[in-house]
């Protein structure tokens, strides 16, 4: 594939994310992306004996759009997360809970399951969500096919309906159930502090207790002006090239501003994904945005400088959806680089951890 083209797509998967249909042909690239599978029925009640892979009710927005247009056009979906509970859970001892939302190369080697561990380990329980398996992706499949089909909307979607599952079980605190990501997911789990959020797709609950944003991309403004309260934590080093740091301060001011308390760490030498089991290395072929804000309007949908990148009704199929962001991708191309650290890095690991750690104590 053409060094452009390839670029073009990845611009597109970055920065708004791409529809599930099923075929879709942009010059000379096909693409086919998987059914959604079908699924045991959903679980919309937890039992104390409930552990493990736990099917669950969610929906598969894809657009902001769709979201802030009160999900009339969201796909019902069967998700999928992993549930673990600490040694001291109880019905009379209820415990806090984490949601973690995986990074863009989904569930990795010592990163999610190991985090979840470190929680129960210190009395939370944990939650991990799967959110390509539930849309018919899977390890094998090419990662740009992969984040072309499922966007951070989708994401928000999913953790917000793990909250109103979480909060069912008779051994957690319903109203201490936080949510944190890495990365893409970290970037989801900032953006779900929009109270809008909340009052869409969990209405009769009071949201999230905490927000950790882990090494995730702060180049999008969805113009936050009201949190429900709940602080944020977020971690990142200054080596990683994937994170605008300045950008970052932005929506930190932002998210202040709407009413909640944030407690930055950044590490001095690191990189991105630190937890990850591979070497350290620099991935030269690797892009990201910098130097852009994607500023969303009242509808949802993403701006730069003044013009909107993608433009259609709110009832548009999805197969206008996908063809109006293929044809928008030139929009972006002065706003993506490449190459950022990736990969193992023991000493912020440990650090992260324990801030993670005492943030949590703190406010959970």
């Amino acid at each position: 594939m053409k060094k452009w083209l390839l670029g073009l797509l990845v611009i597109l998967v970055i920065a708004v994310g791409l529809f599930q249909i099923p075929s879709l042909r942009y010059g000379l690239v096909a693409l086919t992306l998987p059914a959604f599978p079908e699924w045991p029925e959903p679980q919309t009640l937890l039992s104390p004996e409930d552990r493990g892979a736990i099917y669950f009710p969610t929906t598969s927005p894809f657009d902001l759009q769709v979201i802030f247009a009160g999900m009339t056009n969201a796909r019902p979906t069967t998700g999928l997360g992993y549930l673990s509970y600490p040694s001291g859970a109880r019905e009379e001892n209820r415990v806090p809970a984490m949601i973690i939302l995986p990074g863009s190369g989904g569930i990795t080697p010592g990163r999610e399951h190991e985090y979840a561990q470190f929680l129960t380990t210190h009395g939370m329980a944990a939650f991990i969500v799967e959110y390509y398996a539930p849309r018919g992706l899977s390890k094998e499949t090419n990662y740009l096919f992969k984040t072309s089909s499922v966007t951070e909307f989708d994401l928000i979607a999913d953790a917000f309906s793990a909250l109103i599952l979480l909060s069912t079980s008779p051994l957690i605190d319903a109203d201490r159930i936080g949510v944190m990501g890495f990365s893409y997911g970290g970037m989801a789990s900032r953006l779900a502090m929009d109270d809008r959020f909340r009052s869409i797709l969990a209405p009769a609950h009071k949201g999230f207790a905490v927000h950790i944003d882990i090494y995730g991309p702060c180049f999008q403004n969805l113009r936050t002006t009201s949190t429900n309260g709940a602080p944020l934590l977020s971690l990142r080093g200054t080596n990683d090239a994937s994170n605008d740091l300045d950008a970052c301060v932005l929506r930190e001011e932002e998210i202040r501003a709407a009413g909640s308390h944030v407690q930055a760490r950044i590490y001095e030498g690191a990189g991105h994904a630190w937890e990850n089991e591979m070497p350290q290395f620099l991935s030269e072929d690797s892009p990201y945005i910098t130097g852009c804000e994607l500023l969303y309007d009242d509808a949802g949908l993403p701006m730069l400088d003044g013009e909107p990148i993608i433009e259609y009704n709110t009832d548009a199929g999805r197969i206008q959806r996908i063809t109006a962001r293929l044809g928008s991708g030139t929009k972006l191309l002065d706003c993506v680089n490449y190459g950022y650290l990736i990969g193992r890095d023991e000493q912020t690991r440990e650090l992260a951890y324990a801030d993670a750690l005492n943030f949590l104590q703190k406010h959970l």
